[in-house]
């Protein structure tokens, strides 16, 4: 009944298994992969024939993790896996990116790659996994695709690479000094495709090692996913790029001189308006034939880039004017908004960012719900991209991949330099709208949101900077690398290279790949060509801020912790929250309290925190002898007073304690309510209080010291 075709092989610490002919036998590719106890199903489905008149290739990548996988019921109140969360979203990235560029050109099926994760042993991530699972199940799909891909990711520790960390190991790397990167990476046999990470201010030179040090421990998953091939795979689909020279030719002969004069021109929307006009003219000039073949879209857009292109790799000026290594003019400026809490905006050549900074207390922190546990974030960052900013009108709903994958990106390069969270009890979050965009709108918002926190008095550990790179490599072998690249340059180029960081190092980087034929060196150039851009944007945000103000904004709330014993988070508590219900409506303070016993205390108002501060210091404290306190008389009987003096705690002060002189009765000085100084002289033998006035000036509360009498 089932034709099942089984491979493995040992890979790093664990055995990786790839599976087919057992499940989803009516997909065209369906692949289960298995390393360690973590299990991905990957399904391919495609077209068999493409839309009319579509010019795009519609690729759609869907990951989900099932919470059955690590034996979990999903939280909410639903209880059922419903829109993609934040990591699903990501991993769907990371597998359509590097799949994408090796489709064969002018594929234009619509084609489906779904991952599932079916178990997690909560040691080996699922994202590596089903990035090798999608690669396997397109392999022997028939879809005409060049790959394999493999994938592998790659931590850093101790000056030396790890191979496929555990889970444990990656998750929150600002708390674990041991581990300095978390780096995913993809590629063929020959060439890396896509590059993913999250660093320590690593050098260029550790980054490089990093991504040679993955590509090669990929190299057996890429001979397993073809041994899978060799006996599994179906029949290749018969399809043949269609070859539109002609049309080509004849875009060119109708526009190529209007197509060059209009990328000649430096702003960006005469630009736009310029090529649409080049477009439109080169339309009326063709035969309504030439209009309906369904490559028009890919031959204008050859000849497009083959004019910037061109004139790159020929030595030119790029199409606003610069050389090769010239960052674009950039301003940058803080404090702009009054009420924020910190704010900044950032404008490099033709693209902004404004980015505000908001500080919370730990009830703002992010509750994640993932496959591994709970966990908290006290760093957001969202990333918002309206249609505006490029000057086009659209639909605005809510954040789309391309929005989450970018906030991630920048949250990843800030995260690094964040101060420890014992030190600095705020939640920040980070909110980057994008005002004007032309070019790595993720970048600007790591520069600004680098200044925002600043404004905002956050102790970042260093400023952070990002840059994007670009690449023209033409079949020659010829290229040219691009210190940040507009928006025509990334459309039109063969390479996106994000590099972010600090004057120490690299804190993120991304690397998109286009063409299956990047060479190390390229590579390296980049990397030193970022290094140089890094330090020239870095130099142009010291002249807004250098470091982080020492003082918060006025309506920034104020945090102190202090920490108690665990045996008195109870009392602090009380009987169904009472007691911290009330310190909070007599402070005015937010009261925050965890398992450990920190207790962080908020308010824009110094008086209220202390008043929080001393409220649960007198729960928890132990009264010490010798110690004077001030206190209240509750009540009086004929041999004292007693006076509440520590929170809760009362004392007796005797009769023969409360003045120098006889008294008959306490009620003779003393009443009720009044207000008094107390001296603790020490326990009984029933560990009851004993409390003195006598010795104590009742004004000033100082000890009264008595005189010695001189010889």
């Amino acid at each position: 009944m089932f034709n099942i075709v089984k491979k493995s092989i040992q890979w790093g610490e664990e055995e990786l298994t790839l599976e087919t002919g057992k499940i989803a036998r009516q997909a065209d590719g369906s692949v289960i992969a298995t390393l360690g106890e973590t299990s991905v199903m990957a399904n391919v489905t495609f077209a068999k024939a493409p839309k009319p008149g579509q010019d795009f290739f519609p690729l759609t990548v869907h990951y989900q993790e099932k919470y059955y996988a690590a034996g979990k019921v999903p939280g909410g109140f639903f209880k059922r896996e419903a829109r993609p969360t934040e990591k699903e979203t990501l991993t769907a990235r990371l597998i359509d990116r590097p799949c994408r560029p090796l489709f064969v050109p002018g594929f234009k099926h619509e084609v489906l790659v779904m991952c599932t994760v079916l178990s997690h042993d909560l040691v080996n991530e699922p994202d590596i996994v089903a990035m090798i699972a999608a690669s396997a199940a397109l392999t022997i799909s028939g879809v005409p695709f060049m790959g394999p891909i493999a994938a592998a990711r790659v931590g850093f520790a101790d000056g030396e690479y790890i191979l496929n960390p555990e889970v444990d190991d990656m998750q929150k790397l600002r708390e674990n000094p041991e581990q300095r990167l978390d780096l995913v990476v993809a590629g063929t046999k020959d060439a890396v495709m896509m590059v993913e990470s999250e660093a320590y201010e690593l050098s260029e030179a550790e980054m490089l090692g990093a991504v040679k040090f993955g590509h090669e421990a990929m190299q057996p998953v890429l001979d397993l996913i073809i041994d899978l091939a060799e006996s599994a795979a179906k029949e290749p689909f018969d399809f043949q790029a269609p070859d539109y020279s002609e049309l080509y030719e004849a875009v060119k002969a109708a526009g190529e001189t209007e197509m060059r004069a209009a990328f000649a021109i430096k702003d960006k929307q005469e630009r736009t308006n310029a090529i649409s006009a080049a477009v439109a003219l080169i339309k009326d000039k063709l035969t309504e034939e030439q209009l309906a073949d369904a490559n028009l879209g890919s031959a204008i857009k050859k000849l497009e880039s083959s004019i910037l292109r061109g004139d790159i790799i020929s030595g030119g000026a790029r199409i606003d004017g610069r050389d090769n290594t010239t960052v674009r003019p950039i301003v940058s400026e803080v404090g702009i908004l009054p009420r924020t809490h910190g704010s900044s905006l950032f404008t490099r050549g033709e693209t902004q960012a404004l980015v505000v900074t908001t500080l919370g207390t730990g009830d703002d922190e992010q509750i994640i719900d993932a496959l591994h546990g709970n966990s908290r974030s006290n760093f957001l960052l969202h990333y918002n991209f309206p249609p505006y900013s490029v000057g086009e009108v659209g639909r605005v709903m809510g954040p789309g991949r391309r929005e989450i994958g970018h906030g991630k990106l920048a949250w990843r390069a800030l995260q690094a330099v964040l101060p420890a969270a014992t030190d600095f009890p705020y939640t920040i979050r980070l909110v980057s709208e994008i005002t004007e965009s032309n070019g790595s709108s993720s970048m600007a918002s790591v520069c600004g949101g680098s200044l925002s926190m600043m404004d905002a008095g956050v102790p970042l550990k260093a400023p952070v900077a990002g840059v994007a790179m670009g690449l023209i490599l033409e079949e020659d072998g010829k290229y040219a690398v691009l210190t940040d690249i507009l928006g025509d340059e990334d459309h039109l180029g063969d390479m996106d290279f994000k590099v972010a960081g600090t004057e120490n190092g690299i804190t993120s980087l991304q690397m998109d790949i286009k063409v299956a034929g990047i060479t190390p060196e390229i590579m390296e150039q980049a990397l030193a060509q970022a290094k140089d851009g890094r330090m020239h944007i870095l130099g142009e945000m010291n002249k807004a801020l250098s470091a982080g103000r020492q003082e918060f904004s006025a309506h920034a709330p104020r945090i102190e912790t202090m920490q108690i014993p665990t045996d008195k988070i109870r009392e602090v508590i009380g009987s169904g929250g009472k007691v911290i219900r009330e310190i909070v409506e007599v402070s005015g303070a937010k009261v925050d309290i965890n398992d450990e016993g920190i207790i962080k205390i908020a308010s824009a108002n110094g008086e209220a925190i202390q008043k929080a501060y001393d409220m649960i210091h007198a729960i928890v404290a132990e009264p010490e002898e010798g110690h004077i306190y001030t206190g209240k008389v509750v009540k009086l009987v004929d041999f004292g007073a007693f006076v509440n003096f520590f929170g809760k705690r009362d004392g007796l002060v005797h009769v023969s304690q409360i003045a120098n002189t006889r008294l008959n009765h306490p009620s003779d000085l003393l009443k009720e309510g009044q207000e008094v100084k107390v001296k603790l002289l020490g326990f009984d033998d029933r560990g009851k209080v004993r409390l003195g006035m006598k010795m104590v000036d009742q004004e000033t509360g100082q000890e009264i010291v008595a005189e010695k009498k001189e010889d």
